[in-house]
């Protein structure tokens, strides 16, 4: 038993409202949320900045190690992430910086320094960690794994209406084109592919509203604090 609580490993394709479902969760639970996407974001956008290469992987992983990770707690559950004393936010959800942080995910040395401080993150339980290899590779021993998932049509539907919600225009077609081609890099990568892990629970959501997915997540937890005799 871990001294905070257990850890809840969400994983699973591009655009399938991992963040979203793990922040509800983690609400509910009073637990930390971590979307590991958010750090390989931020070695992104500190790549950009200082003009260091996004396809050299030591050049990369010195650079992240140069840098004052901290993980304040925003809000709510989720964690915030600060690099140098700067908190992250805006810069995060920047275009140039998601096209990047695709890229050097593939990096085996980088994802190697990610799945150290995402294991120290954790390393108590009482977190939420959404990512595509939490349940496989960052935490393999996870108290509760969720593998979520939804057709590319489903996902590239939420997205477009979440993007025109917003003011913002938005083409289905490239979306689904985006996703299918994500899921296909994702999935085929060589270090850490996409997958699901053994002991993981498969959730479609492909025709289930976001609170019946939290609703399903919770029970599942609830059963397996119950197991576990928690």
């Amino acid at each position: 038993m871990r001294s905070d609580g257990i850890i809840v490993a969400i994983d699973g394709p591009a655009g399938v409202g991992k963040s979203t479902v793990g922040k509800l969760v983690a609400g509910r639970l009073g637990y930390r949320f971590i979307s590991t996407g958010k750090m390989y974001r931020a070695l992104a956008w500190k790549a950009l900045e200082t003009g260091a290469g996004l396809e050299d992987d030591e050049k990369l992983v010195a650079l992240a190690g140069s840098l004052k990770w901290e993980f304040p707690r925003g809000s709510g559950p989720e964690a915030d992430v600060s690099l140098d004393g700067r908190r992250l936010a805006l810069e995060l959800a920047e275009e140039r910086v998601s096209k990047a942080s695709s890229g050097i995910a593939r990096l085996a040395g980088v994802r190697l320094f990610m799945r150290g401080m995402q294991r120290e993150a954790g390393l108590n339980g009482g977190v939420v960690m959404e990512g595509r290899d939490i349940g496989t590779n960052v935490f393999p021993d996870a108290e509760l794994k969720i593998y979520l998932d939804a057709s590319p049509q489903a996902r590239a539907a939420r997205r477009t209406s979440q993007l025109r919600g917003q003011g913002l225009e938005a083409d289905y077609a490239q979306i689904l084109d985006f996703i299918i081609k994500r899921d296909a890099q994702d999935s085929g990568r060589k270090n850490n592919p996409l997958k699901k892990a053994e002991d993981a629970f498969y959730l479609d959501s492909t025709v289930m509203p976001r609170d019946k997915v939290v609703d399903a997540i919770l029970e599942l937890f609830r059963t397996r604090v119950e197991d576990l005799k928690i």
